[in-house]
């Protein structure tokens, strides 16, 4: 019979949590793996059980649970593997007695060490791939931009540890970044961060793309976070936002804000997540909007500021961001309430194309009659009522301009 386990990975800011169990002696018990767990009844909560044992279990959210699976551990035994992926947002591990190290590092070092029997299968059913980066409709465009590295620098690790450093592996990772780029025609950071990549290798192999991906998942979340500061810096007393945008809750956790109106964001209503995430935060208050009422709040209360993400940044100085975005923002400007869209520079389009997306028809109407549905997801708001703060501050129209010249070089390695 089969014996089931849980294989749960951990992820934060783009590595994972391997460790190592056994008596520091015997190669066959030490070896690498994820946390591991007996699920003889349900996985969901042996997966769970796991993170409470080894982990700050408030610190963590299920990004997927992957698709079982069964492996020969040995001649008698045999694990029916269930994986799972966690994004967490501390690095404190429990060890136990039977743990010798632990390492947070990238999963292409699973191919390099000793791990149980097909931790990169377990691994590789809840990693990031361009399927789910496509259909992702929960997170922003900074968040998946840096899934987007992943799977460039996961493919490219594969690819140096099992074919060796042979440049020959630059077409088929080439390719792999032109489709990526084209994953999320809207989301520049996207297209602008693969680029940086591949324009910045010092060769043209697995090894080098895997190097200059994982610095570019740093230097992505690090340029997230100082966005996110300069946001902050801005910010005192009432915000309004709307959306989900992880700039954003980063911005608006270090602010010194007292109340935050938070517009649910129809028709997916992510905006009702963040207000719950809020207010799991000791210090906000925080006001859940209907979104049709957004102008009205901003009439009616005393709000002092509108901070929203960005999609992208057009050359103009205007905003690609979730619909409703134009409505708030004309509202406020209406009001002289400073409205600022927080993002780092790498989401400025080079071009000043306007992309927008079309959700699902059915989210916003599944009956029989015969109706026509409009379910824009982005709209785009001029430059005059909006502030675009990034890394480098708040930029100017001119700055902007300037900033997305310097990123049209980062596209010259595909020519």
């Amino acid at each position: 019979m089969d014996e089931p386990r849980v294989a749960c990975f951990l992820r934060d800011r783009g590595k994972i949590l391997l460790i190592r169990d056994g008596d520091g002696i015997d190669p066959d018990i030490d070896r690498w793996s994820s946390l591991i767990n007996n699920a003889d009844d349900d996985p969901d909560e042996a997966a769970h059980a796991a993170i409470r044992e080894r982990t700050v279990d408030d610190a963590i959210s299920l990004v997927r649970a992957g698709k079982p699976f069964t492996v020969e551990m040995d001649q008698e035994t045999r694990w029916r593997i269930h994986p799972y992926l966690f994004d967490c947002d501390s690095r404190t591990v429990e060890t136990n007695d039977e743990t010798t190290e632990f390492e947070w590092t990238s999963p292409a070092e699973i191919h390099r060490r000793e791990t149980i029997p097909n931790l990169w299968k377990s691994y590789d059913r809840v990693a990031p791939t361009i399927e789910t980066i496509r259909e992702d409709g929960d997170h922003g465009s900074a968040w998946l931009s840096v899934r987007a590295l992943e799977v460039l620098r996961d493919r490219a690790g594969v690819l140096a540890t099992t074919d060796g450093d042979e440049a020959d592996g630059w077409d088929d990772l080439a390719a792999l970044a032109r489709d990526l780029r084209m994953t999320r025609p809207s989301m520049t950071a996207i297209e602008n961060r693969v680029n940086r990549a591949m324009a910045e290798v010092n060769a043209r192999t697995p090894a080098a793309i895997e190097e200059s991906a994982r610095q570019g998942i740093q230097r992505a979340l690090d340029a997230d976070s100082r966005a996110a500061s300069e946001a902050a810096a801005r910010l005192s007393g009432t915000v309004l936002t709307l959306s989900r945008s992880g700039t954003v809750l980063e911005a608006l956790r270090e602010a010194t804000v007292e109340r935050v109106i938070v517009a649910e964001s129809r028709p997916a209503r992510e905006g009702v997540g963040v207000a719950e995430t809020l207010a799991s935060d000791d210090g906000f208050r925080v006001t859940l909007a209907v979104d049709a009422a957004a102008a009205h709040v901003l009439a009616e209360h005393a709000v002092d500021s509108v901070l929203v993400g960005a999609d992208t940044i057009l050359p103009d100085g205007s905003v690609m961001n979730k619909v409703g975005t134009r409505a708030v923002a004309i509202a406020a400007a209406r009001e002289e309430v400073p409205v600022h869209a927080v993002a780092a520079g790498d989401k400025i389009a080079t071009d000043g194309d306007a992309r927008f997306e079309l959700g699902d028809p059915e989210a916003v109407y599944d009956g029989d009659a015969d109706i026509e549905v409009l379910n824009p997801t982005f709209d785009r708001t001029p430059a005059d009522v909006i502030t675009v703060v990034t890394e480098d501050g708040a930029l100017s129209e001119t700055m902007i301009g300037e900033y997305a010249e310097q990123l049209v070089g980062l596209a010259a390695w595909d020519d």
